[in-house]
C-alpha cells in the first residue's frame, strides 16, 4: 500500500503551525480537499457539537426528548434517525439518571449511521467485527427489535468489560460477546447475514475527541493500519452467506484506509470469479476519486466536520452477490 505524501508549502506550514498538526497531515489535506476545504475542515475540527441516540429499547424517543428538555437539555434533531445534537447542556450530557438507566448512548452522528446502512433485520445473524464499546453493538440491537442474533466480537481482554457493562446498560438480550481476532473468524466456517467492521484506524476523524492524533500518526501508523483493514475485510467477505452484506466504516480521512482498502479487496475477489456490489449509502458525500480508486467507490461516502457538523468518517456497503 502506498501512503501519498505531497510537498510542503508555506500554507501547510502556516496552518500546521496555527493548529499544532503534524505537517504531513496539512499538506495531504491541502492535496485532497483543496485550500479553502482544508481551512474549513481544519477549523470546524476544533469545535464538533455532542450528539446522543435515543435508545428505544428502552424508552420512547418522544418522552426521553422531553424528560431531558425538563432538565435543562436542549436537542436539536438530526437528519440520521434516533440521533439529536445537543445543543445546550445544563450539566454532563453523560450523567443523568436516564443516561445510567441506558436511555441513550452518547456517540457521534457519523457513528449513527454505520448501524442504518446495514439495516439488520429481526431474523437475521448479524456480527459487529469490532464491537468495544459497544455504541454501535447496542443500535444493532435496537434496530433488530432485540431479537435474531448479534455476535459481538472484540480483540483486547482489556475492552470486553466496558462492552458488556454497555450491552447491559442498553437493555440489550441478542447479543453474545465473544474475544478473538475477527482476522481469524472465517476459519470458524459460520456464515453471517449481516457483518458491521467499523475497523481500528488512525483516526484522523476524531482529532476533536483526541487532539494528540494531531501529531501523534503518520506514514507508518497508515500503513499498519491499512494492512490490518485489508485483513479484517476479507474475513468478513469470507463470512458472509451469498447475497449478505458488510458495511465497511473508519473514523479516519485517509484514502489509504477507505478508497483504497475496499478497491484492494474488490480486486483480490474479483480475480477469484466473487463479484462484490458497493452499494449506495444515503449519508455524506461522494468519496474521494484518485487514481488506483475503483468506479464503483462513488457509492461510498464520506463525512466532514464542516460539512456535516460530526466527526470525519468514511461508509462503504459491500453486497456479496450469488
Amino acid at each position: 500500500m502506498k501512503v501519498f505524501d505531497y510537498p510542503s508549502s508555506t500554507l501547510s506550514k502556516k496552518l500546521a503551525d496555527e493548529y499544532g498538526y503534524d505537517e504531513f497531515i496539512v499538506r495531504r489535506w491541502l492535496h485532497f480537499f483543496g485550500e479553502d476545504e482544508t481551512i474549513d475542515l481544519i477549523e470546524a475540527m476544533e469545535n464538533i457539537p455532542k450528539y446522543i441516540r435515543i435508545n428505544t429499547i428502552k424508552i420512547d424517543e418522544k418522552i426521553l426528548v422531553e424528560r431531558l428538555e425538563n432538565r435543562g437539555f436542549v436537542l436539536e434533531k438530526t437528519e440520521v434517525d434516533f440521533c439529536y445534537m445537543v445543543v445546550e447542556e445544563s450539566y454532563s450530557i453523560g450523567a443523568t439518571p436516564e443516561y445510567l438507566m441506558g436511555y441513550y448512548y452518547v456517540m457521534d452522528k457519523s457513528s449513527c449511521i454505520p448501524p442504518l446502512v446495514l439495516s439488520p433485520q429481526k431474523d437475521e445473524i448479524v456480527s459487529d467485527f469490532a464491537a468495544s464499546p459497544g455504541g454501535k453493538t447496542t443500535f444493532l440491537a435496537q434496530l433488530m427489535d432485540n431479537r435474531g442474533i448479534i455476535l459481538a466480537i472484540e480483540v483486547q481482554k482489556e475492552r470486553i468489560p466496558p462492552l458488556i457493562d454497555n450491552i447491559h446498560r442498553m437493555g440489550v438480550m441478542n447479543t453474545a460477546v465473544i474475544q478473538m481476532d475477527s482476522r481469524k473468524f472465517s476459519e470458524t466456517g459460520l456464515k453471517i447475514d449481516k457483518i458491521l467492521l467499523d475497523a481500528p484506524c488512525t483516526g484522523e476523524g476524531i482529532i476533536h475527541k483526541d487532539p494528540s492524533r494531531k501529531v501523534s500518526r503518520g506514514r507508518e501508523d497508515i500503513l499498519f493500519c491499512s494492512s490490518m483493514q485489508i485483513s479484517l475485510l476479507k474475513s468478513a467477505v469470507d463470512s458472509l452467506r451469498d447475497g449478505g452484506v458488510v458495511v465497511y466504516s473508519t473514523c479516519s480521512m485517509t484514502p489509504e484506509e477507505n478508497e483504497f482498502v475496499v478497491s484492494n479487496v474488490l480486486d483480490f475477489y474479483e480475480k477469484r470469479g466473487i463479484r462484490l456490489e458497493i452499494e449506495k449509502v444515503p449519508w455524506g458525500v461522494k468519496s474521494l476519486k484518485l487514481e488506483g480508486v475503483r468506479d464503483e467507490l462513488k457509492n461510498a461516502r464520506r463525512l466532514y466536520p464542516h460539512k456535516h457538523g460530526c466527526s470525519g468518517f468514511f461508509v462503504a456497503k459491500i453486497r456479496k452477490t450469488v
